[in-house]
């Protein structure tokens, strides 16, 4: 007989609390209650403006030392030669040499970034250095074909000659497969001697 009272109050008391939350609630098209409105609604700076909460005025800025781009893990390799040959051995292609989409990619960047100066089959004879600048060594000759991987990311990366580092200008996963359309390239032609452009 009690537990009878207490279902049945327990069921008032439920629909007590639905009628009143239904006679209660705000009309759809009005905001709610907000707490620090201040907090949700903040004040907006141009990236270039100037900005006075922070002391040297600028809204944009310098990253705290040690900071890490979004999906950039640091390389721990510098611009020397010892490095290059460690790279060789160390990195390794993510992309699979099968890879259509990749291959497909890196012809691309390769055109776009790389032809002006290696020409559209890598031989060195891009438009460039019929315009005086001294040809780039042709990637058809057995010292680039006998390059490891990660040897060609370090150059792409870091630079090596007369080539500036282009890790600027290409991300990472552009700079693998610009060496996959590499290897496409050499693949379908016979590594030649240094000094002749095949």
């Amino acid at each position: 007989m009690r537990l009878g009272r207490m279902n049945l109050a327990l069921g008032a008391a439920l629909v007590v609390s639905l009628v009143l939350n239904w006679r209660t609630r705000p009309a759809p098209g009005t905001p709610g209650l907000e707490f620090a409105p201040q907090m949700a609604h903040t004040a907006r700076y141009a990236a270039f403006a100037e900005n006075p909460n922070f002391p040297d005025n600028q809204t944009l800025q310098t990253p705290p030392p040690g900071t890490i781009a979004r999906g950039q893990p640091p390389l721990h390799y510098t611009a020397t030669p010892d490095d290059a040959a460690r790279a060789g051995v160390e990195l390794k292609n993510p992309n699979a040499t099968r890879d259509s989409a990749g291959l497909a990619r890196g012809a691309t960047v390769f055109a776009n970034v790389c032809a002006p100066c290696h020409g559209a089959g890598g031989r060195g004879d891009g438009l460039v250095t019929q315009r005086g600048v001294p040809p780039p060594p042709s990637l058809l000759w057995a010292h680039a074909v006998d390059l490891q991987d990660g040897r060609m990311f370090h150059i792409l990366t870091y630079g090596q000659g007369n080539m500036a580092s282009y890790a600027s200008q290409l991300s990472r996963d552009d700079r693998w497969k610009v060496i996959l359309n590499v290897r496409s390239l050499q693949q379908g032609s016979a590594p030649a001697a240094e000094g002749a452009r095949p």
